[in-house]
């Protein structure tokens, strides 16, 4: 469905509900339309289900638009399962514990597992990247095992370290850099997500899975052990 936003901005929806499926579709929409040349284009803001297109109305109006992006929506509608395949897989690894994850023990017996067991359903999954948000390099991605899936604290952490993996509900993220959080903590990433010139490491449509790593590792690879 393809609705007016505003007058210079339209709305694609893929579909009425997350699925796993839906970001390798809607970064294969982003990626057509950018090598498709449009004149008008201005940017394009994907989400959990949708994409947002921000053109030029001073050169096409949303009648002309719709009929410029519908037969590349429609092709690749029929192309779904080869976007999923090329999807990239980035695997990240994560030093679980209680001093990099503060929450990992709380999480665990809300959950009635232990400690191991929620790392092992956290890190079995192959997760999916939806949307890049609240900071730069900021993946939401899902979705987490429902057995361990948590709502976000309360009142939020002035201050979360970087490299910080957590779980949302049915999301899970890792924090790129320093900043506010309510995000229930497990574990800490070594890898830099962010970074001025390359940007984000992660873009939506990626699949992305977490390697529990030892604490030897997680320093020799530059984690940083601060609370």
């Amino acid at each position: 469905m393809i609705e007016p936003v505003s007058e210079d901005t339209i709305l694609i929806t893929l579909a009425p509900a997350i699925d796993d499926t839906l970001p390798a579709r809607i970064a294969s929409l982003v990626d057509s339309f950018r090598r498709a040349g449009f004149h008008w284009l201005v940017d394009m803001v994907p989400s959990y289900t949708t994409l947002m297109v921000v053109y030029d109305p001073m050169l096409i109006d949303f009648r002309q638009v719709t009929a410029e992006l519908r037969p590349i929506i429609h092709r690749l509608s029929t192309q779904a399962h080869t976007a999923e395949l090329k999807s990239r897989l980035v695997e990240l690894p994560v030093y679980y514990s209680a001093e990099t994850g503060p929450d990992l023990q709380w999480l665990a017996s809300e959950s009635g597992l232990d400690c191991e067991e929620v790392i092992r359903r956290h890190s079995s999954v192959e997760y999916r990247v939806h949307a890049l948000g609240f900071a730069p390099g900021f993946a939401f991605m899902g979705q987490v095992d429902p057995s361990i899936a948590a709502p976000r604290k309360t009142t939020p952490r002035k201050q979360v370290p970087a490299g910080s993996v957590g779980i949302a509900n049915r999301q899970t993220a890792v924090y790129p850099q320093v900043s506010p959080g309510g995000w229930q903590l497990i574990g800490r990433c070594p890898t830099r997500l962010f970074d001025p010139t390359n940007l984000s490491l992660l873009k939506v449509g990626d699949r992305v899975r977490f390697t529990p790593i030892s604490r030897e590792a997680f320093l020799a690879a530059g984690g940083e052990l601060i609370s």
